[in-house]
C-alpha cells in the first residue's frame, strides 16, 4: 500500500490530543501514583565524596532504628549474584560512526553494580540501601548507617581528566580516556589547510546540564513468589528495553520479568537507560517477600540523575578567498562521567561536524574520558546542539574575519537539494533537504529587513539589541527494530506498539497513521504501551525515531492485516479472495452489492468462529529500519540587553524546521515550542556546576539552577517545512528535537551580535546577566584605559 495513493483524511491535521483530558483531569497514571499492599520503601545511603575507597559498612545502628527492617550492601548483592546493569553504550547501527578505543581497540567501558563494593566514584553515587516500613524511617535509617570511607583523590573536569598524572578511576587502566577514535581524510584535509586562504579556529565547552522531569524518578518493585516473576513500575523511555536489562542485572529469565511504564513525567533522554534503583527494589521485594518501593526527591534527582552534554570541542575552518570552506578539523571530548552509560552524544555528534554545509573534506578526533562526576547521557537532540553550536559559532567568526555578511558566507556553503543524497566528510548521509530554502522563509518569518529599526529603537531606550541566527541538521537513527500488533474488534482497532511516548502525543499521532491507512475513523483507534506482558517487543523512544519507526511498521502491518481481512471476507462471503477488493475501509465483492467494514468483519468472524482464523483478525508485524533521517531548519532571535544590569530579553525568536511528513501539526509545534525552551535554557540558565576544589555539585534545588519559564521567553513564530524523506513509507524525518539543536548556538549569537558595538565576544553559556554585566564592565574600563 503506497502513502501516495491514499487520501490522508487524519494526516497532517492539527487532531487534539487524545491524552490531554486524562492527563489534565489527575487520571494519569504515573510511577509514584502506584502503590501495592504491604509495601515497603527503599531510601540510598550515597556518597559525600566524589572518590573514595568502602572499606566498610556499618549498619546496626540503623537496624536499631524502628521500622527499618533491611540494610543492604555492594557485598550482598555480590553474595545473592546480582549482575552489573548492561547498558550497551555504544552505538552500534549500520550507520552509527564506530567508535572506538586507543589504536583502535575495543572501548573500555568499566562496570555498572547496582552497589559499589570497591569505590564510590562520584557524590551522591549510592552505597548502601535501607528499605523500613515507611519513606520516613528509611530515610532516617540511611541516614544512620556509617560508611568507612577512604577519600581518595578526584578529577571533575572533563580536559583536566586527560591530562597526565589525573586521578583515574578504574584499576588496570593507564589513564582515564575510553575511546580515541579518528575519522575522515587526514592527508586530503592537511592538503587543503595548507592551499586556504584563511584558517579560523576556536574551542568551545558546551557545559553540562540536566533534564529536570517535573516527575522525580520512582520506582516501585514487586516480587511474586508463587509465579517466580518480577514486576516494576517505573518511567522509562523503553519498557521492553529496561525489562531485557533488569533481567540480566537479576540472572532471570526475561519472560520472568514485567516492566509497566505508563504515562512518563518528563524524559528528554533522563529516563532512557535504567538506574539502580530499579534493580534494587525488585531485589529487595524478593528477599523480603513485600513490594519496595523508592522515590527520590528533587535534590536526589539533581544529584544523581543522568546529566547531558559536557563536550569539548576545537574547530578550525580552512577557507578560499573567495569565502568557500575548503576542509575542516574538530577533536571533540565527551564527559562521560564516572560511569559509562551511554557514547551516543559522542557518536551522534561526530556523523555532522560539518552541519548543513558542503565541506569537502575533513579529520576528526572523538574522545571520551572518564571522571568523577554523575554519569551523562543522550539528551534532547543527544550530541547534535554542540556541533551546531561549534560550527554555527565558528562561521559568525569567520564572517567577521574575512568581511563578508554572515548569510552570504552560508549560502556560498550549504549543501544543495541536488547534491541530495548528501555524503558528508566524515561519512555520514543526508537523506533529503533545501537548506537555503528554509533560510529563505525564515528571513521572512522572523521580519529580518526590519531588524535595523527595531535595533534603532531599542538604542534609543538604552538597550543593545543582538539578532542571532544559526542553521541546523540533525540526525535521527536509534533503534533499528520495531514490532506493531494491530488488533480489529467489533468496537475498534488496538495498535500495540514499543515505543514509550513522555508527553510527545503517540496516542494521537500514531492513532492518525493507523486512521488513514485502514480507512477508519481516528476516535475508533486506541493505541496500548507501556506494559511488556502486552508489548513484547519495541525498541522504545530515543533519537526522534518514534514517529518514523511505528508509522513504517504500521503502514506495513496494515498491508498484512488487509490481506488477512480479504481472505477472512473471501470465507465468509463465499467468494474468490482476488474478487475481494478494499478502499478506504470498506471490503466489497467484485460483481455483487456485497460489502463490510472492518468492524463488521471483526464481529462477522467472532460469530462464525472460523477454525483457520481462531486467533481473529490480527496481525503481528515487525521491521528492521537502520537507515537514518536528517531533520534540518534555521532559526533566528532577538534580544534585547540593559547595559546597566546585564539583564536579557527574549523579544522574538523564529523557527523554520524540515521534520518530513507532518502526522500532527499541533503536536510538532508543541514539540518545537518545548525544545527551543530547552535549548534556550542551557544558553542562558542552566548549569551542572561542580567546585574544582571540593569535587561538591552545587544544583542542588530549583533554587540553584536556573531554568526557562513562560514569562521568560517570547511567544514563538514556527513554521514547518515538509522535505519528504525517501527512507521510510510516509517520509517522516522527526519533530521532537529541531527545537533544541541550534537554540543554544542562536542565543550565543545574538548577544555577542548585541555585544559587538563595545568589542566583546567570547561569551561563555549560560549567559547570565553577571557574565554579560562583567564583560560590559570590563570592555568600557579597557576602553577608558586606552583614552578612547
Amino acid at each position: 500500500m503506497k502513502i501516495s495513493d491514499r487520501a490522508l483524511k487524519a494526516v497532517g491535521k492539527p487532531l487534539a490530543r487524545n491524552e490531554d483530558l486524562r492527563l489534565m483531569t489527575g487520571k494519569g497514571r504515573f510511577t509514584d501514583d502506584f502503590s501495592l499492599p504491604g509495601q515497603l520503601w527503599a531510601a540510598m545511603v550515597r556518597s559525600p565524596y566524589p572518590h573514595a575507597r568502602i572499606n566498610g559498612i556499618n549498619s546496626s545502628a540503623a537496624l536499631q532504628i524502628p521500622q527499618v527492617l533491611a540494610v543492604y550492601s555492594g557485598a550482598d548483592c555480590e553474595a545473592d549474584g546480582l549482575r552489573e546493569i548492561n547498558h550497551n553504550p555504544v552505538p552500534s547501527t549500520k550507520y552509527d560512526l564506530k567508535l572506538t578505543g586507543k589504536d583502535g581497540g575495543p572501548v573500555f567501558i568499566g562496570t555498572h553494580p547496582l552497589l559499589p563494593t570497591d569505590r564510590a566514584r562520584y557524590v551522591g553515587e549510592a552505597v548502601a540501601m535501607v528499605v523500613a516500613q515507611t519513606r520516613e524511617a528509611a530515610l532516617t535509617g540511611a541516614e544512620a548507617v556509617m560508611v568507612d570511607y577512604e577519600v581518595l583523590p578526584f578529577v571533575a573536569g572533563t580536559v583536566e581528566a586527560t591530562q597526565p598524572g589525573a586521578p583515574i578511576l578504574w584499576d588496570g587502566q593507564a589513564d582515564n580516556i575510553l575511546v580515541d577514535s579518528r575519522f575522515g581524510d587526514q592527508a586530503t584535509t592537511d592538503a587543503a589547510f595548507e592551499k586556504a586562504a584563511y584558517i579560523v579556529s576556536d574551542v568551545f565547552h558546551i557545559g553540562r546540564v540536566t533534564g529536570v522531569p517535573l516527575e522525580p524518578r520512582a520506582a516501585l518493585g514487586h516480587y511474586d513468589a508463587q509465579t517466580g516473576r518480577y514486576t516494576l513500575y517505573a518511567g522509562s523511555g523503553g519498557a521492553v528495553r529496561q525489562k531485557h536489562e533488569l533481567a540480566h542485572v537479576l540472572c532471570e529469565d526475561p519472560k520472568n520479568v514485567r516492566v509497566l511504564s505508563f504515562d512518563v513525567g518528563g524524559n528528554f533522554g533522563t529516563r532512557n537507560r535504567a538506574y539502580v534503583e530499579f534493580g534494587l527494589v525488585m531485589w529487595a521485594s524478593r528477599k523480603l517477600g513485600r513490594p519496595v518501593k523508592f522515590r527520590a526527591d528533587r535534590s536526589e534527582c539533581f544529584l544523581t540523575d543522568y546529566q547531558g552534554r559536557d563536550l569539548v570541542t576545537e574547530v578550525s575552518l580552512a577557507i578560499d578567498a573567495n569565502g568557500k570552506f575548503l576542509a575542516m578539523r574538530a577533536s571533540n571530548l565527551s564527559n562521560v562521567g564516572a560511569r559509562c552509560v551511554s557514547l551516543s552524544p559522542l557518536s551522534k555528534g561526530s556523523g555532522l561536524i560539518t552541519g548543513s554545509y558542503d565541506i569537502p573534506v575533513a579529520t576528526l578526533r572523538s574522545r571520551a574520558v572518564f571522571s568523577n562526576t554523575m554519569p551523562t547521557q543522550a539528551y534532547r537532540s543527544s550530541g547534535r546542539p554542540e556541533v551546531t553550536f561549534a560550527i554555527e559559532r565558528l562561521i559568525d567568526k569567520a564572517a567577521k574575519q574575512l568581511g563578508i555578511d554572515r548569510f552570504d558566507i552560508r549560502r556560498r556553503n550549504l549543501v544543495t537539494p541536488a547534491q541530495m543524497p548528501y555524503l558528508n566528510a566524515v561519512g555520514s548521509t543526508y537523506d533529503s533537504g533545501e537548506y537555503e530554502t528554509n533560510m529563505d522563509k525564515l528571513l521572512r518569518l522572523a521580519d529580518w529587513d526590519g531588524v535595523p529599526t527595531r535595533r534603532a529603537d531599542a538604542k534609543r531606550r538604552g538597550k543593545l539589541l543582538g539578532a542571532g541566527f544559526a542553521n541546523y541538521v540533525e540526525s535521527s537513527i536509534g533503534t533499528p527494530k520495531e514490532r506493531a500488533d494491530l488488533i480489529v474488534a467489533p468496537d475498534g482497532i488496538e495498535v500495540v506498539i514499543g515505543t514509550q511516548p513522555a508527553g510527545q502525543g503517540h496516542e494521537t499521532s500514531f492513532a492518525q497513521v493507523t486512521a488513514d491507512l485502514l480507512g477508519v475513523p481516528f476516535e475508533r483507534v486506541k493505541i496500548t504501551l507501556g506494559d511488556t506482558d502486552i508489548v513484547s517487543a519495541g525498541g522504545g523512544t530515543h533519537s526522534g525515531r518514534s514517529m518514523r519507526h511505528a508509522s513504517a511498521v504500521i503502514a506495513l502491518g496494515a498491508d498484512d492485516l488487509v490481506a488477512k481481512a480479504r481472505l477472512i471476507a473471501a470465507r465468509i462471503f463465499k467468494a474468490d479472495e482476488a474478487d475481494v477488493e478494499f478502499d478506504d475501509g470498506i471490503f466489497k465483492v467484485a460483481g455483487t452489492n456485497i460489502t463490510s467494514d472492518w468492524f463488521d468483519l471483526a464481529r462477522r468472524l467472532q460469530e462464525l468462529q472460523l477454525p483457520d482464523f481462531k486467533d481473529g483478525l490480527r496481525i503481528r508485524r515487525d521491521n528492521e529500519m537502520h537507515t537514518p533521517v536528517f531533520p534540518n531548519g534555521a532559526c533566528m532571535c532577538e534580544i534585547e540587553i540593559d547595559p546597566d544590569t546585564g539583564a536579557l530579553e527574549i523579544t522574538r525568536y523564529a523557527t523554520v524546521d524540515d521534520v518530513g511528513r507532518c502526522i500532527n501539526p499541533l503536536i510538532v509545534h508543541g514539540q518545537t515550542h518545548g525544545g527551543i525552551a530547552q535549548g534556550v535554557g542551557q544558553a542562558l540558565w542552566e548549569n551542572c556546576y561542580i567546585d574544582p576544589d571540593s569535587g561538591q555539585p552545587q544544583n542542588g534545588s530549583f533554587m540553584d539552577y536556573g531554568m526557562p519559564r513562560f514569562n521568560n521567553l517570547p511567544f514563538f513564530k514556527t513554521e514547518i517545512s515538509e522535505v519528504l524523506s525517501p527512507t521510510n513509507p510516509f517520509g517522516v524525518k522527526a519533530g521532537g528535537e529541531g527545537g533544541t539543536t541550534p537554540a543554544p548556538a542562536v542565543m550565543i549569537s545574538a548577544v555577542e551580535d548585541a555585544l559587538a558595538p563595545l568589542g566583546i565576544t567570547g561569551i561563555e553559556m549560560p549567559a547570565t546577566p553577571l557574565k554579560i554585566w562583567t564583560a560590559i564592565q570590563r570592555a568600557r574600563t579597557s576602553k577608558a584605559s586606552a583614552g578612547e
